[in-house]
Order: C-alpha cells, then sequence, then structure tokens
C-alpha cells in the first residue's frame, strides 16, 4: 500500500487547526503529522517533520504564513516543501504574495471540505490549484510592482519552448496549447516540463508568474 500523504496544518486559532485535522486524518490517503499556531513553528517543524503537503494560514503571530511559505518553498530552498495557503483573506495582494513566496495553492477557509482535501492531493502531486487563468489576470494587475530577476533564465528556452510558456502565461490549457500549435497534447507536456526545469520551476503557476516578472508577457 501507498504511504499516507504527510500533512503540517498551521493555523493560530486552535478551533480551525483541529477541524482541519479531524477533516483530513479522516481520509485514508492523507495524514496529520504535526500541528502549529505560527510560522516560526511551521518552518521549524516542517525541517523535522518533513510532510509532503504544508496547510498555512496567512495571518498569524512571530512569523506570518507568507514569510513562512517564502522559507519554506522560495527560491534558493534547497528542500522546498509544497504549501497550500488557506485563509479568511480573499484579498488579491495575500494570493499575489503567497504565489511568489512559492506557494502551490490558494483557498478560502469557507470553500467545502472536499475542496480542501484535493487541494492537498493536487499541490502533493506537483500541480497547482489556482486556474492558469486567474493567475494571469492576478499577476497581470500586479506587473507593474514586479522587479524582473537579474538571472534571466529563460534564455535557454528554444523558440518553440518561449511559444509554449507565453501561452500557458495566457492561462491557455494543454489542449488549447496543443490546437493552437498544432501539435499533439503529450508534445505540449514535454515542452512544459523542459520549460520548469529549465526555469528551475515547481509548477505553471509559477511559470505565469515567472512569465510576467521578466515581461515575456504584459
Amino acid at each position: 500500500m501507498t504511504a499516507p500523504l504527510r500533512v503540517l496544518v498551521c493555523d493560530d486559532q486552535a478551533l480551525i487547526r483541529a477541524g482541519f485535522t479531524t477533516i483530513i486524518d479522516a481520509q485514508p490517503d492523507l495524514e496529520v503529522v504535526g500541528e502549529c499556531g505560527d510560522g516560526r513553528a511551521a518552518v521549524d517543524l516542517a525541517g523535522r517533520l518533513h510532510p509532503d503537503v504544508v496547510v498555512m494560514d496567512v495571518r498569524m503571530p512571530v512569523l506570518d504564513g507568507i514569510e513562512a511559505t517564502r522559507l519554506l518553498a522560495g527560491a534558493g530552498v534547497d528542500r522546498p516543501v509544497k504549501v497550500l495557503v488557506v485563509t479568511t483573506f480573499n484579498l488579491d495582494e495575500y494570493v499575489y504574495e503567497a504565489l511568489r513566496a512559492g506557494a502551490s495553492g490558494f483557498l478560502l477557509k469557507d470553500a467545502p471540505p472536499a475542496l480542501l482535501l484535493d487541494g492537498i492531493r493536487t499541490v502533493a502531486a506537483g500541480a497547482a490549484l489556482l486556474s492558469p487563468e486567474v493567475t494571469r489576470q492576478l499577476v497581470g494587475r500586479y506587473a507593474a510592482r514586479i522587479r524582473p530577476p537579474q538571472d534571466r533564465r529563460d534564455a535557454a528556452l528554444t523558440p518553440r519552448e518561449l511559444e509554449v510558456l507565453r501561452l500557458i502565461a495566457d492561462g491557455r490549457s494543454n489542449q488549447e496549447i496543443a490546437a493552437a500549435l498544432v501539435i499533439s497534447q503529450e508534445t505540449v507536456k514535454t515542452y512544459v516540463s523542459r520549460i520548469l526545469t529549465k526555469l528551475d520551476l515547481r509548477d505553471r503557476v509559477q511559470a505565469v508568474v515567472y512569465a510576467y516578472r521578466t515581461g515575456l508577457v504584459s
């Protein structure tokens, strides 16, 4: 049997933590290995417990969830952890900062339990829980604030890979990219994998953020 996905729950409200833990532990393929009430504790526990996914709140004492996410999943982290941000606050800036910090997904606390469980499984599998279209619109609104990185890693991309990256940033699905370029979906998947590898990015959400930060799209 496959071992359950290991989940760390971080929220400063004890009732929320207890609720999440109960929901998650009821699933045969998921297991809560720890819980905590602030971002610093989350970073420390993640280093000891090695969870597959951290369910992270945003507003917390000691260290907020955005900074904790950056320490767990941001650029330069040797062994990044998948982070699913779950918060009460539906603010564009929170979503934007969470994604830039390295989060793989973003949910509101009033989402149904099934969506939380699906979110944990989705980010654990290496996918993103925020649709590219939503991400494109969100990052686009903040594009003027984004400071391009010093290293332009996209120089390693072929012209076709750059074309695929721009279509990803435009919110296109693999099926839509395949239709636009008259290639198979399997070929698109290969291009996407190469792009993520060459740019050292984890998922499509991070690819969209990168495309806007570097001015490949506007």
